[in-house]
């Protein structure tokens, strides 16, 4: 295990990093193509789901039940589970809901409320209100996003730590869902400055939350690392990544979507997920 200690790290590294193409936006970009981010957080939402349904939260109970007992192992693995279910709402219940970056603003209501009102143009209230907010929180939106993201880079590490190739998949899924979040500090912050670099730096600074939830948990952690451990994290992390996936990803696929856009990308990350596992 302790081999894969780097791997885990970097892993969880390229995850959150990959905000900085989120941000890269405002460099490249007036405007990303709003269904290859519903297909692709779609995507991620199947292979997060079926990762922690069919691979982490079964084989968790495994390998408590080897220690514990299958009835004790099926209860605690269980547990653990939906204590990642409750931590995750609880860390989502501190954010308020016009700051809090799982809330999809498209690019669209941004644009309206960033430049003059135009002869009859009407800018919805809700727009406003919600860009708004985006555009006083300034730094603050990328700290939202950096607590949001510690609990990821925790995730990352404990499955890469327990087998490499799963931490991978895990990475990728993390990684594609960082993408937008990357947009939704770059894009109001470039709004609010003018300043591209500005919106560049902050929202790719963002995502080095997930590698320092790493570290923390490495430097924690570690010293009781187990095999019922391990796998209490497993069943913890596939509590995290269902919540994240219903809470965060879907709905925001289907608002960036349209007809069934999120859905089909869904139905693609469970295929290539189930795909790989059973190749590899």
């Amino acid at each position: 295990m302790e081999n894969n200690v780097l791997i885990a790290f970097g892993l969880t590294l390229f995850a959150g990093l990959c905000t900085g193409i989120g941000s890269a936006v405002v460099f490249f970009s007036r405007r990303p193509s709003m269904v290859l981010l519903s297909l692709g957080l779609g995507f991620s939402t199947g292979v997060m789901v079926y990762i922690s349904l069919v691979e982490l939260l079964p084989g968790a109970q495994k390998m408590i039940g080897h220690s514990l007992g299958e009835g004790l192992g099926g209860w605690l693995a269980n547990g653990c589970f939906f204590g990642g279910i409750l931590v995750s709402a609880l860390i989502d219940k501190m954010v308020p809901e016009p700051g809090n970056p799982h809330q999809a603003v498209s690019l669209a209501a941004m644009e309206r409320a960033a430049r003059p009102q135009k002869g009859s143009e009407r800018i919805a209230t809700e727009d406003i209100q919600r860009v708004a907010s985006l555009k006083r929180l300034g730094p603050l939106t990328a700290l939202i996003i950096g607590i949001h993201n510690f609990p990821e880079g925790m995730a990352t590490f404990a499955s890469a730590l327990a087998d490499p190739a799963l931490g991978l998949s895990i990475a990728v899924a993390i990684a594609i869902h960082n993408i937008p979040e990357g947009i939704s500090v770059a894009v109001p912050t470039f709004f609010a400055t003018n300043s591209r670099v500005k919106a560049f730096l902050l929202s790719f600074s963002s995502g080095l939350a997930e590698p320092i939830g790493a570290l923390l948990f490495y430097l924690i952690l570690m010293p009781f690392i187990s095999d019922t451990v391990v796998a209490a994290m497993l069943a913890t992390v596939a509590g995290i990544m269902v919540f994240i996936s219903f809470d965060e990803l879907l709905p925001t696929a289907r608002e960036y979507g349209k007809g069934h856009t999120a859905i089909v990308g869904v139905i693609l990350g469970m295929a290539v997920m189930a795909t790989s596992l059973l190749l590899f």
